[in-house]
């Protein structure tokens, strides 16, 4: 009975922790690595990232659906100020920079995850290209964390046969430890490569004007001499 509880869970806080507004307050990345480390077969943890992404995925559609109805409204709406309306507007930036591009990339983002969905819908993002992106982005992150769960249940039998319960229960802490440092990683060197792109335009924009002065050179040189 507890597998079933544990797969419905899975589902119901990937749906909850994708949802606009609630993937503020859960911690859905640990909560999903604790119920695959419980689960005692791969098929079962097969099925609870399926679950996991489908789950992600029909959350990303709730914002999606606001988004599409309210517009350019959203942004001032109270869920959307709770959240904060700067990474409204980050979102819509690189919605309109990205495509549904921006969709999938900011699906290991805290917060921008949570609130693309809407702004895609805002933004008028056809559905065909927001469903393909979000589905494709929930199912990377189903992996990421369904996998890592795998990995601590893997380890936790070891320990379990080596060392009993103790370090069974250490090992959960330190994925719960280690859980948000690994995405601290991810979310920084994601947004070096959103902000790549800005930093190579303006980098170009400052030589622009040097090339320029030494394609003028030989010219300059001739008319002095």
């Amino acid at each position: 009975m507890h597998v079933l509880w544990s797969l419905l869970a899975g589902l119901g806080i990937a749906f909850a922790e994708s949802g606009l507004g609630i993937g503020m307050f859960l911690p859905g990345e640990t909560a999903i690595v604790v119920l695959t480390a419980t689960l005692p077969t791969w098929e079962l943890m097969l099925l609870l990232g399926l679950l996991v992404a489908v789950g992600a995925c029909a959350g990303d559609h709730v914002g999606y659906l606001l988004g599409r109805r309210y517009g350019d409204r959203l942004r001032t709406t109270r869920v959307v100020r709770r959240l904060g309306v700067e990474h409204f507007d980050r979102a819509m930036d690189l919605l309109r920079r990205r495509g549904a591009v921006a969709v999938f990339g900011t699906r290991l983002l805290p917060v921008l995850r949570t609130i693309t969905p809407a702004a895609a819908g805002a933004s008028g993002l056809s559905y065909r290209a927001f469903v393909t992106a979000s589905f494709a982005g929930s199912c990377t992150w189903a992996a990421v964390y369904v996998g890592g769960g795998s990995v601590v249940a893997v380890a936790a039998d070891a320990a379990d046969g080596l060392f009993g319960r103790a370090v069974w229960i250490g090992l959960v802490v330190a994925v719960l430890v280690a859980t948000p440092m690994v995405v601290v990683r991810v979310v920084g060197g994601a947004r070096r490569v959103v902000a790549a792109p800005d930093v190579v335009s303006a980098e170009r924009a400052i030589d622009a004007p040097r090339a320029r002065r030494s394609s003028f050179s030989p010219l300059i040189g001739e008319i002095q001499l």
